[in-house]
């Protein structure tokens, strides 16, 4: 008997732990990457940061911006002349030779598969007619894009400083970038075309030579809806690296900075992974919308439903909801949401139905997140002359007995 009480407290305590492990959720600890963020890319919210506020070079994560801005504001059909200048940047590159022509739609990629440097200057010249306009406007597209700590001086990631600082950014910019160009970018859909594909190969406009291209974002394979990513390597930067993964209308973001030097070229896979997987086990959409019950509010000098000119009349309030789909928030399986309700004590007659009269807030960690109008769900008329003497006359009447 001794003996089966003993089995069932062990099997009581073992239950218990099972129990209090599953409410517990563990961060992410141990990455590799001086600065990292996970970001959900459909609302921008940060899942996850370490130092990612840290201002750091970023590498050829650039030419994220590089490709988006060549995909909204230039013909893809465009020939593209290489330059004696683009032809003079460093390896990883084409190989492309001065006046060699290419069409636009190829260099990217050029650009985003093999991360080629001498293609990336050839389309910033196409783009603005110079290297340095083409980062003003690189700079331009960050600030619209809601980036303060980010600044380009070139178009494919290479070290560089100039006299307002070095070229860099952090690793919530960053996945902002990424997450314009897949999520907002009238262009996201040819964006994640060409970064998504394995390979692409193609000629210079003469048809003399031909390139093929591979797509050096290995982990596109290493995890199911891995749909975008792009790579980055300086002597500064480190390893880095930003990519994307969708999952049952889940989109995640990552982005790394300074992860690791040679010889550790696979440690941003494993931070990318360990971050996705946190991200996927733990974050889920949830419908936080409660239906309210309101008190039934006074309409000063309204009419009541009883007819009296004693009383005033009341209405009844609801949340306009709209769209239902808005209610659905990405939350961490222990997050909750805090609802607010800012309402009246009283409204002046006319009260008009669905007249907007307060608004319910959401919020999640103190920050609102979702915002709806409270109205009125029927009318009330006021109390007019006209009314009160209808009243006074009704009265006489039947006092009168007629």
């Amino acid at each position: 008997m001794k003996r089966f009480f003993a089995i069932c407290i062990a099997f009581l305590l073992v239950m218990k732990s099972i129990v209090v492990h599953a409410e517990e959720i563990e961060e992410p600890t141990n990455l590799y990457a001086q600065s990292a963020v996970l970001m959900d890319a459909d609302s921008g919210r940060i899942l996850f940061e370490k130092n990612g506020q840290e201002i750091m070079a970023m590498a050829s994560t650039t030419k994220i911006m590089t490709c988006i801005l060549a995909l909204e504001e230039g013909d893809l059909n465009a020939i593209v002349s290489a330059s004696e200048n683009a032809t003079a940047q460093p390896k990883v590159h084409l190989n492309m030779q001065q006046g060699e022509q290419f069409y636009l739609r190829d260099l990217l990629y050029s650009l985003m598969l093999e991360s080629h440097n001498d293609s990336a200057v050839a389309i910033a010249e196409y783009m603005a007619g110079s290297v340095e306009s083409f980062a003003a406007k690189m700079n331009k597209k960050a600030k619209e894009i809601g980036c303060k700590d980010t600044y380009f001086i070139t178009p494919n990631g290479l070290d560089a400083t100039d006299e307002k600082g070095f070229h860099s950014t952090t690793a919530t910019e960053l996945a902002r970038i990424m997450s314009y160009c897949i999520m907002d970018s009238p262009k996201k859909e040819e964006f994640l075309k060409i970064t998504s594909v394995e390979n692409h190969s193609f000629s210079n406009v003469e048809g003399t030579r031909i390139f093929s291209c591979n797509n050096k974002n290995s982990f596109l394979t290493m995890m199911e809806g891995a749909i975008s990513g792009k790579t980055g390597f300086t002597g500064k930067a480190g390893y880095c690296y930003v990519g994307v993964v969708r999952r049952e209308k889940r989109t995640f973001v990552v982005a790394l900075l300074a992860c690791g030097w040679p010889n550790n070229k696979n440690y941003k896979w494993k931070d990318t992974q360990k971050l996705m997987e946190y991200a996927i086990d733990n974050y889920t959409y949830q419908n936080v919308y409660e239906e309210p019950e309101f008190p039934l509010i006074e309409v000063e000098n309204g009419i009541p439903k009883s007819g009296s000119i004693f009383e005033n009349g009341n209405v009844n309030l609801q949340i306009d909801a709209g769209d239902e789909e808005k209610f659905w928030v990405l939350l961490r399986n222990d997050e909750k949401v805090e609802v607010k309700y800012d309402i009246p004590k009283q409204l002046e007659a006319p009260a008009r139905q669905e007249e907007i009269v307060g608004n319910a807030s959401y919020y999640l960690d103190g920050v609102k997140i979702l915002e709806c109008p409270i109205v009125a769900g029927e009318s009330v008329e006021e109390k007019n002359v006209s009314w009160y003497l209808w009243h006074v006359a009704k009265a006489f009447f039947c006092m009168s007995g007629f």
